[in-house]
């Protein structure tokens, strides 16, 4: 087994074990939000409400502020 081999082992490895982050992170949002633990779709549009004066995607109650 010469390196070039086993570069190729090594990297179809780690392609596959990204997938399986990837799509463990996916099911993660999606279980999530049906739950109703916590709703990610709101925050995509902290890139469109980024003004001082808007209001905040979450509100922060004092009890999670002292934490």
């Amino acid at each position: 087994m010469d390196i070039v081999q086993l570069q190729g082992y090594a990297y179809f490895g780690l392609v596959v074990f990204m997938v399986v982050i990837l799509y463990s992170y996916i099911y993660h949002l999606y279980s999530s939000e049906k739950k109703g633990v916590k709703d990610y779709e709101k925050y995509g549009n902290i890139a469109l409400n980024d003004e001082i004066d808007d209001a905040p995607v979450e509100k922060i109650s004092k009890d999670e502020k002292n934490k």
